[in-house]
């Protein structure tokens, strides 16, 4: 995030922003710089992207599914921005503890332990190990004690949208971005490889919530996608992992997506339609 608050400051906040004997590594000034970058980049992602997905990707067939909710889409980005300035609240603190110096981020590839296979093996490990932390805060979101009051919100939407991404209670928001701001504090990663898989899990987790379930053959079962995040909305205690299926497996958590069994949402629709939008008994009437 430096890199990010150094081109901020040079181009735009020191010349323009703040007053001239305000110095640039002042902690106040920093902080209260991180916070505006944060809230800008974050919204920036949520509805640049979101709105792409939304128009671009996801099928809007299933807003005729019976459990879309009357208002959904305003509903989840109303939200999504109430949300989005409170969790970057404890944010921005891990934010500035990395330009503080505090974590292990580094400038150049010859930083690296490895070099370019440092850096490529350190993009894996990220994903690997956000993953896994997900994985579990996720799960245990699902605990009886922190259910209701924290991570209910989310699965109010049981067909989500792309705008339902970022539509978390504060603390389940936090909580569950987490891993991807203690990866740097505990292992080497570059400045620029960090700042992109940061963009890229925003992405991803809009992609999880956008209704279109196609995957490569051969990865329906190994890649967690919108698929397997739909069945999760459904069915509640299934498929908590994030981009793998890896941990569900480990946890006895993992189920086949009905999407891929002729069960999902789309041929639910379907036999509304065949049956004169008469409901037939289908499996994704079960909630929580």
């Amino acid at each position: 995030m430096d890199l990010v608050l150094e081109a901020a400051d040079h181009h735009l906040l020191t010349p323009y922003v703040y007053p001239a004997g305000w110095p640039e590594a002042e902690p106040c000034r920093q902080l209260l710089s991180l916070f505006v970058i944060t809230n800008l980049g974050a919204l920036a992602l949520y509805l640049l992207f979101g709105t792409l997905s939304y128009y671009f990707i996801f099928d809007h067939e299933l807003k005729k599914h019976p459990q879309f909710l009357e208002n959904q889409v305003q509903r989840e980005i109303i939200y999504a921005l109430r949300s989005l300035p409170w969790i970057s609240v404890p944010t921005v603190a891990l934010f500035f503890a990395e330009v503080r110096g505090y974590s292990k981020l580094y400038d150049n590839i010859e930083d690296s332990p490895y070099g370019w296979p440092g850096v490529f093996l350190s993009m894996l490990s990220f994903l690997f190990f956000t993953d896994m932390g997900i994985y579990w805060i996720h799960r245990g979101l699902h605990h009886r004690w922190f259910y209701k009051r924290f991570h209910k919100p989310h699965h109010l939407w049981k067909i989500a949208t792309p705008f339902a991404s970022h539509a978390f209670h504060p603390v389940d928001g936090f909580m569950q971005s987490l891993p991807y701001h203690v990866y740097p504090f505990l292992f080497p990663l570059h400045k620029i490889t960090y700042l992109g898989l940061y963009i890229f899990v925003n992405v991803w987790t809009i992609s999880i919530h956008d209704g279109d379930y196609r995957v490569p053959q051969l990865l329906r079962h190994v890649i967690n996608g919108s698929a397997h995040h739909t069945d999760h909305h459904l069915y509640f205690d299934y498929n908590y992992g994030q981009y793998f299926t890896l941990w569900d497996k480990i946890g006895g958590s993992y189920k086949s997506p009905t999407a891929f069994e002729g069960k999902g949402p789309h041929d639910y629709l379907r036999k509304l339609r065949e049956n004169g939008s008469a409901c037939p008994n289908s499996d994704t009437d079960k909630t929580e």
